[in-house]
């Protein structure tokens, strides 16, 4: 009895654990915050507020893992850890990259009410029941605001200048693609690409950190080994455009699948022999 009783609290334990880990997710967002309004003064806090992005993002992306192996949901049934990490992902997918965008002064001064866009729509998206399909894919656009902004970002501090409609552009754009009911790549719930969606995504994040540790303390786009810093932003580019095509590909191709099958079954209640007339001889 006592030793059933001491491995129960070991896995609630280990269960805490899990859902504190996801709680990680709220202190980056609180740093996210705090280094975003400081980057209006000093622009190196913008290259740590995108590190703890990053850092949210892992977490995020192994916390579903951790919480499946031990069970969560058996274990701690009173405590909603789904709801936790819904809460942690508004705040750190969309809004403290929003957040980043407005200190950043990426959008022009006029135009910065162009950030409600996103934000609305990923409210829209976040309450969608269906969010994640039952086979494995988030339905619409899944938020991604923390990638927009960095390349947002990266792109007009260190590359070229942006132009205002061109962010706008990007903004509205994938506001929109938050409200289409297409099927986007969820890795680690498995599906097609999931293995080789992995491994280009881990390639993706260590361009990424190469990205941060060589973008200059400044607005400079002269500074030394900016070209080296403009090479690996453009080459990790390769990535997102990657997950877009394949995703809007792997949905064309459910979608003909599911008309083909409607075809087939209208043309066979259209085949389906007519039941006889009861007035006939």
């Amino acid at each position: 009895m006592g030793i059933a009783r001491g491995a129960s609290r070991r896995r609630q334990l280990m269960a805490w654990c899990v859902h504190a880990y996801t709680a990680l997710g709220l202190v980056a967002a609180a740093g996210m915050a705090v280094l975003a309004i400081d980057g209006q003064q000093h622009e190196a806090s913008f290259r740590w507020a995108f590190l703890l992005m990053l850092l949210a993002t892992l977490v995020d992306c192994t916390d579903g893992v951790l919480a499946r192996a031990v069970r969560v949901s058996e274990v701690l049934p009173g405590f909603d850890g789904r709801r936790l990490d819904d809460i942690v992902d508004f705040l750190t997918y969309t809004a403290m990259p929003l957040l980043l965008i407005w200190c950043a002064r990426i959008l022009p001064p006029a135009h910065q009410a162009w950030l409600l866009a996103p934000l609305l729509a990923s409210a829209y998206g976040f309450s969608q029941v269906s969010a994640k399909t039952a086979d494995g894919y988030f339905l619409g656009f899944p938020s991604y605001w923390n990638v927009a902004a960095f390349y947002l970002y990266v792109l007009d501090r260190h590359v070229v200048p942006l132009p205002g409609w061109f962010s706008i552009g990007v903004l509205a754009g994938l506001a929109l693609l938050v409200l289409v009911p297409v099927r986007y790549l969820y890795p680690s719930r498995g599906g097609p690409l999931s293995r080789l969606t992995t491994v280009l995504g881990l390639v993706w994040v260590a361009m990424i950190v190469g990205v941060g540790c060589l973008m200059p303390t400044s607005a400079d786009r002269a500074s030394a080994g900016n070209q080296a810093l403009e090479v690996l932003v453009l080459v990790s580019l390769v990535f997102p455009a990657y997950y877009m095509v394949a995703s809007w590909a792997i949905s064309w191709r459910i979608w003909r699948q599911q008309r083909c099958i409607r075809a087939e079954e209208d043309a066979s209640v259209s085949r389906a022999p007519e039941p006889p007339d009861g007035d006939s001889p």
